[in-house]
Order: C-alpha cells, then structure tokens, then sequence
C-alpha cells in the first residue's frame, strides 16, 4: 500500500507542476526560413490593401494598393537604347506586392527567361481580342497554370525584378495587345494601358 501511495503522491505532484509550466512549442524555422526553402514569394508589404482598385473601363490596377493617381505613362518610352519604343507602363511596387488579373480571361502562356520579361505570365481575354502581359514577377500566385480560366482580381503572382529590370527598382511590366484571329500569344498590335487604367489622356 505504501508503495502505491507513493506513486500516487509522485504521479499528482508532478502532473500539478507540468500543469503549471506555460507550453512553449519546440524552436523551429522561422516563417521566413520556410518561404525561402520552398521558394515562395514574401507575403504582401504591411499596409497595402487586400483588393484591387477597379478603373472606370472597368478594368482592374494589376497592383494591389497602387491608386490611379500613381500610374505613370511610359508607353512611348524608349529602350534598348532607342532601339524599342516601351509598348507598356511600369508599375513601381515594393517586391512581393499582389499582382492580380486585370480583366477576364484564360492563362495562355506562362513563360520565364533570364533576359526581358524574366518570369512573365500573358493572359488572353474570353473572346480572343486582347492579352494582358504581366512581366518581371517575382513567381507566381500559387496553382497558376496554363489554360486556368481566372476572373479579374484573381492572383496572377507578384512583383518583382526578374529579367532585364533594375534590382532596386521593382515594378510590373504591363502590356496589352490588340489580337487578330490568328495572332499568338507574343503577337499583337500593343494599347496603351495608362488612360485605360488612370483615367487620363495618353502622353504625346
């Protein structure tokens, strides 16, 4: 009896004191640990809302939290030292920003290079008319895949600073084309985004 007593005595005391110890979880990786092993894209940059802003043409800033007024007409740029006019608009946004679709459409071409575009994703709207081109992204939004049908503001990756654009400078490269019927996916007669997206006159 004595024996059992003092297993009894052993087991109460010391459930009480493990029960008076605060769980602490085992040391482990930190979250950014983790995304870098599995080669995700940092979270979205404190501060920046969650949805898109919807433009008057009905289309969405393809940069989560970039406002209208922020958007800057560099369609006539020119690049590769005159050699290219820029048929696009830079949307400057801290890395790991939400780019989001701009418009309706299906996935046509998923694409990564290590010149240009670097990683770059070109959606085709429904009817065929017009691509959207979203380019240097830091990776893609997570299950992205060719042929995936997506609805403005679905998550096409994040912006980042692949390809040939300046480490200290991340933005998206954003283009739209014009399609005819038989046009491919890097064809098209390029549109300027920005009064479509500001709302503004295009710059002569």
């Amino acid at each position: 009896m004595t024996g059992v007593r003092n297993s009894l005595f052993l087991l109460l005391f010391c459930g009480s004191a493990l029960a008076a110890q605060p769980w602490k979880p085992d040391d482990g990786p930190s979250e950014a640990e983790i995304d870098a092993a599995l080669g995700r894209s940092p979270p979205t940059p404190s501060g920046m809302p969650s949805t898109p802003s919807i433009t008057p043409s009905g289309l969405a800033i393809p940069v989560v939290g970039i406002p209208m007024a922020r958007l800057t007409d560099t369609f006539s740029a020119s690049r590769g030292g005159g050699a290219r006019r820029h048929n696009a608009i830079d949307i400057m946004a801290p890395r790991g920003t939400p780019v989001v679709a701009a418009a309706d459409g299906v996935v046509e071409r998923l694409h990564a290079s290590r010149g240009l575009g670097g990683i770059t994703a070109y959606v085709r709207s429904v009817d065929g008319a017009w691509t959207y081109y979203y380019a240097h992204l830091d990776g893609y939004a997570p299950g992205l895949q060719q042929g995936q049908r997506i609805r403005r503001g679905d998550p096409i990756g994040f912006v980042g600073s692949t390809g040939n654009a300046s480490a200290t400078a991340p933005h998206l490269h954003f283009a739209i084309s014009r399609m005819g019927p038989a046009d491919r996916w890097w064809q098209g007669t390029p549109v300027n985004p920005y009064p479509l997206l500001a709302g503004r006159m295009a710059s002569r």
